[in-house]
């Protein structure tokens, strides 16, 4: 862990649905292989591979930075996406407490939020989200791909049991927090059949989400090259397939489309809302892929 200091803690971003994100770390000791945040990395000279996973920058002025942008007159209490280059609730986060202050000024400011984790310590935060879900407005986005239990093991080696960060939302949930999950990112051949994803959707509707929403594995630039190099050390029989799949950025229309239906006619077996459909402020705060 590097504490590092931030000129500014709201980073203005252009082309999503969304105009700010905060990101107290950077890099995740959950160390997913798929993760499109790898490759933000090489911004501060380090590699999309172990160091993304070993090295975590701590921004530790950050809440003092963000307190002062949200004081400021011509601040308009635009929607903020909280976590969308590293996870706001990896382990550290029970040291340094960034990610809890930083809620507590959002409440303050009466500025409205949209938090993705995979991380179960977001519940210990139940009062400020409350706090802030009565001043302004939030959502809480749970991260689960898949409850395969194979898939999680290789995937997402750092993070915590799919069923872990189901029960995360029902808490949340129970606390009165508009709590979701994303099943973000699915990937082909590993997450991808109807069974593991009608276990997943099963799982998530007998938690009591407030919704659900899918994506399909995209890969760009350090976290193509890094899932490719694994791939070819882990499991070389499927490098064809991926490299067929992912000719570009993005898989096949095509392939998108049949996992997206699938997916909704399983939302409405087990009575899911789609997150579009919610109408929580910001709901699809969060999108990777679409």
């Amino acid at each position: 862990y590097q504490e590092v200091t931030c000129r500014s803690a709201l980073n203005r971003v252009e082309g999503m649905p969304f105009e700010w994100t905060l990101n107290p770390y950077r890099g995740c000791t959950h160390g997913c292989h798929y993760c499109f945040a790898r490759r933000y990395h090489a911004q501060f000279e380090m590699n999309a591979d172990d160091e993304f996973a070993s090295m975590i920058l701590v921004k530790k002025n950050f809440v003092e930075v963000l307190q002062r942008e949200l004081d400021k007159t011509s601040w308009e209490r635009d929607h903020v996406a909280f976590g969308t280059a590293t996870d706001p609730y990896q382990p550290i986060e029970g040291h340094y407490k960034l990610t809890r202050r930083a809620i507590e000024a959002l409440a303050r400011g009466r500025t409205p939020m949209g938090l993705v984790t995979k991380g179960p310590m977001v519940v210990r935060d139940r009062d400020v989200l409350s706090d802030l879900a009565s001043s302004a407005g939030c959502t809480v986005y749970m991260s689960v791909p898949t409850v395969d239990e194979d898939a999680w093991r290789v995937l997402e080696p750092g993070t915590a049991h799919p069923l872990q960060r189901l029960r995360a939302v029902r808490e949340l949930v129970d606390a009165g927090i508009n709590a979701g999950v994303l099943m973000a990112p699915i990937v082909p051949g590993f997450s991808s059949s109807r069974t593991k994803v009608e276990s997943t959707i099963k799982a998530i509707a007998d938690h009591g989400a407030r919704f659900v929403g899918c994506n399909v594995m995209y890969l760009q630039d350090g976290t193509r090259t890094h899932f490719m190099k694994w791939i070819d050390r882990e499991f070389p029989s499927m490098r064809p397939r991926f490299e067929r799949l992912y000719a570009k950025k993005y898989p096949p229309d095509s392939y998108r489309k049949e996992i997206k239906a699938m997916v909704r006619v399983l939302q409405q077996r087990y009575g899911l809302t789609r997150r579009e459909e919610t109408e929580s402020t910001g709901t699809e705060a969060l999108r990777t892929v679409d």
